[in-house]
């Protein structure tokens, strides 16, 4: 990639003023060494990605528990010549069931949640706090992008998020909490444009998708002029 692009003069490559990428060391390389004069910006997308992942973990965590409770109950009544019945929630699932079905409403906030999302929100955060207070934290991240337009604002609110991580004694947002210190410079440059690589994600995913029809490549020149007539 790096040579192709030095194939392009260095005064037009001076030109670009902000590229955005992921948090991989790498990209930030290779987006300076071809391009001097811009300005880095971390895709906020793939921080939020880590907060939701940290939420996940937690629920797999407890639904792990929540099968092996399960598995010893099973194992307890067949020695008792008893008929296992797992115990039905309010909503009608089983603890098991809550965590696994509980999934995708997690990764949405609560304003998106559906009447019976909401039902299960209620009952899975009764029955574990850990899991809402993750969940607060992520959406607090969250929050903290899609309502901030000042960087100096959004520097201000990302501590206040650094103190709650630390309270919470969350191992994965601790973790995650360093990740964004360590690149906080290139996290708090998207409040400048608020630019994104979306764009550029779902053209990816497009591509594939197209290439995956055909099971591979093998004239990448014809490939690529076929995305031309097709995406140009």
């Amino acid at each position: 990639m790096i040579h192709i692009l030095d194939k392009i003069p260095l005064e037009k490559r001076n030109m670009v003023d902000e590229v955005t990428v992921d948090m991989a060391g790498s990209m930030n390389l290779i987006a300076k060494k071809c391009f001097p004069k811009t300005e880095i910006v971390t895709d906020r997308f793939h921080v939020q990605k880590l907060a939701s992942e940290a939420v996940q973990e937690e629920r797999i965590r407890l639904r792990w528990e929540s099968i092996e409770l399960e598995n010893n109950a099973i194992q307890k009544a067949r020695k008792e010549g008893a008929i296992y019945k797992a115990e039905l929630l309010d909503n009608g699932d089983t603890q098991k069931q809550l965590l696994a079905r509980s999934r995708y409403l997690l990764f949405k906030s609560k304003s998106k949640w559906t009447v019976r999302q909401i039902e299960r929100a209620e009952i899975l955060f009764k029955l574990y706090p850990t899991i809402e207070k993750a969940y607060d934290l992520a959406q607090g991240l969250s929050y903290i992008f899609e309502n901030n337009t000042h960087k100096d604002t959004a520097r201000l609110k990302l501590a206040h998020w650094y103190n709650k991580v630390e309270k919470s004694q969350f191992k994965s947002f601790n973790t995650i909490s360093r990740s964004i210190q360590i690149h906080y410079i290139p996290i708090l440059n998207y409040f400048n444009n608020r630019s994104t690589n979306a764009s550029a994600e779902s053209f990816n995913a497009k591509i594939k998708e197209f290439r995956a029809q055909f099971r591979g490549v093998r004239d990448v020149k014809f490939f690529l002029y076929r995305l031309t007539k097709l995406f140009a």
